[in-house]
C-alpha cells in the first residue's frame, strides 16, 4: 500500500506531466517573437522572416521578428536569456554570440550555454576569399606568395567574427602575416575593399558575390569543404593548397534556458517542417547556405564543440579580448 505523502507526490508529478503535455499540444496559442542580434535586411533577418512565415502558415499564429542589434549580438542574447521561458520568445542567432563572443570579450552579459535551451541548428554558410583587382593574385597560391614576399604588407578587413576568424585561420595554416583592419560590419568593409583601402577579405557570399559578378572584386576560393553551387568553378581553399581548411558560420534557434522540454520538442518539430518548405529552401540556396537541421541535443553538442574550436583559433591568433 502506498503511503499517503508518497501518493500525494505521485499525484502532483502526474498532474505536472499532464499539464506540460497539454501545453505542448496547444502550443503555440499566441504570437511568437523571434529576436535577432542583427539589423533588418541581414541574412539572419531574412531567414527569420521566411521561417516565421512557414510556422504561421502551419499554426495560424503570427511570428514577429524583433531586431536588437548591437554588442555583437549581445543585446539580443541578454534579452532572450531574461525572457519568460514559455516558448514565445526565441533567439535566432549565429556562432558570433554562441561560440565567438565568450573568447572575444572580457565580459558578456549572458552565458551562451547555461542561459539557453537549444531548439535546432538551421543552416550552415560559407565565405569567399576575395581581393581587390589591383592585387596581383589570381589564385590562393599567388596570394600566399605575395604575403610571404612582404610580410604584413597586405591588409584584410573584417566586420564580423566569422570574417575575422576565417582569415586568422588562413594566416595560421599558411604561415603568413597580414595587417588587420576592423570594421563595425561587413558591408562597409567590402566598400573599402572595392575602393582599394584594403587588399583582401574573407566574407559571406551574400555580401561579396554581387561585387565579384560586377568585376569589382576577384574571388580566389571558397571556405567550404566542397565547392559552392553558386560559384561551381571556384575551388575551395582546401583544394587550393590548404588541406583541411574550413571556415564559415551557422544559424540556430534557441529558447530561454528553463523552457519546458515538451515545448522545445514541439518547436523543433515546427522548425523541421518549416525548413523543408520550398520558400525556405530557395532562400537558403540563394544566400549560399545549406540546410543543417538537428535535434536539441545535437545542437547542444555542436555548439560546445564550436565554442571550443573558436577558442583555440582565437587563442592561437593571440587576439586579446576587448
Amino acid at each position: 500500500m502506498i503511503a499517503q505523502p508518497l501518493k500525494h507526490l505521485l499525484s502532483l508529478l502526474l498532474t505536472a506531466g499532464w499539464m506540460l503535455s497539454a501545453t505542448a499540444q496547444t502550443y503555440p496559442a499566441k504570437p511568437i517573437t523571434i529576436v535577432i542580434g542583427s539589423s533588418p535586411g541581414s541574412t539572419t533577418d531574412g531567414l527569420a522572416r521566411v521561417l516565421g512565415a512557414e510556422i504561421t502558415r502551419e499554426t495560424g499564429q503570427p511570428v514577429i521578428v524583433d531586431s536588437k542589434a548591437g554588442a555583437s549580438g549581445g543585446i539580443a542574447a541578454q534579452a532572450v536569456a531574461r525572457a519568460v521561458p514559455d516558448g514565445y520568445t526565441l533567439f535566432m542567432t549565429t556562432n558570433t554570440t554562441q561560440a565567438a563572443n565568450p573568447h572575444l570579450f572580457k565580459k558578456i552579459a549572458y552565458d551562451p550555454i547555461k542561459d539557453f535551451a537549444p531548439v535546432s541548428l538551421l543552416v550552415k554558410g560559407y565565405l569567399l576569399l576575395v581581393v581587390n583587382p589591383s592585387v596581383k593574385a589570381t589564385n590562393l597560391q599567388e596570394l600566399l606568395a605575395l604575403a610571404r614576399k612582404d610580410p604584413g604588407k597586405l591588409s584584410f578587413g573584417e566586420g564580423s567574427s566569422s570574417a575575422r576568424v576565417a582569415t586568422e585561420l588562413l594566416k595560421q595554416m599558411a604561415g603568413i602575416q597580414l595587417n588587420h583592419v576592423p570594421y563595425k560590419a561587413n558591408p562597409p568593409a567590402v566598400i573599402d575593399l572595392v575602393s582599394g583601402q584594403t587588399d583582401l577579405m574573407t566574407v559571406d557570399l551574400t555580401t561579396s558575390l554581387p561585387q565579384v559578378k560586377a568585376g569589382k572584386l576577384r574571388a580566389l576560393g571558397v571556405t567550404s569543404p566542397k565547392r559552392s553551387q553558386l560559384v561551381p568553378d571556384l575551388p575551395t581553399l582546401a583544394e587550393s593548397g590548404l588541406p583541411g581548411y574550413e571556415a564559415g558560420y551557422w544559424n540556430a534557434l534557441y529558447a530561454p534556458a528553463a523552457t519546458p522540454a515538451p515545448t522545445v520538442r514541439r518547436l523543433n518539430e515546427l522548425v523541421q517542417r518549416a525548413m523543408a518548405a520550398e520558400a525556405v529552401k530557395r532562400f537558403v540556396e540563394q544566400n549560399g547556405m545549406e540546410v543543417a537541421l538537428s535535434s536539441p541535443e545535437e545542437l547542444g553538442r555542436f555548439q560546445q564543440a564550436e565554442l571550443d574550436r573558436w577558442g583555440r583559433i582565437i587563442k592561437t591568433a593571440n587576439i586579446q579580448p576587448e
